[in-house]
């Protein structure tokens, strides 16, 4: 079976915990990403991603609010001598989509729902394709 390293993004969007909420989602738009690491200092400390935006839309909290506030703080981590079997448990059981991949704490990458997906369809093509 396959190893975190060798599916994961290496590209990481990373903000700070202070950071406006609304340039976080402006970050994620012009990326293309659907999540953001959060540090405080080399350490992930959460994660933002594209539902607390959401989140954060729908109750209206977004005009002078911070990351801090919307992200979901000590998230799930993987290594990336993990197998892809075992991330996708890991989402599959958390609920989520992004897991942040570290290696002796400090995040080296991101694998998501997506990421994986690519990994079992490599041999597939769309109908119609």
């Amino acid at each position: 079976m396959a190893t975190v390293d060798t599916i994961m993004s290496r590209n990481l969007l990373v903000a700070e915990p202070l950071t406006p909420l609304a340039e976080a989602a402006r970050q994620m738009h012009s990326h293309g990403v659907g999540a953001v690491l959060v540090l405080s200092g080399e350490h992930v400390s959460g994660i933002l991603t594209e539902r607390d935006v959401l989140r954060a839309v729908a109750t209206g909290d977004v005009e002078g609010t911070n990351v801090a506030a919307w992200m979901t703080r000590d998230p799930e981590t993987i290594e990336p001598s993990d197998t892809t079997g075992h991330a996708a448990a890991m989402m599959i059981h958390g609920a989520f989509r992004h897991l942040p991949v570290v290696d002796d704490g400090r995040p080296i990458g991101i694998v998501s729902i997506r990421d994986l997906m690519r990994l079992v369809l490599d041999d597939e093509s769309p109908r119609g394709a």
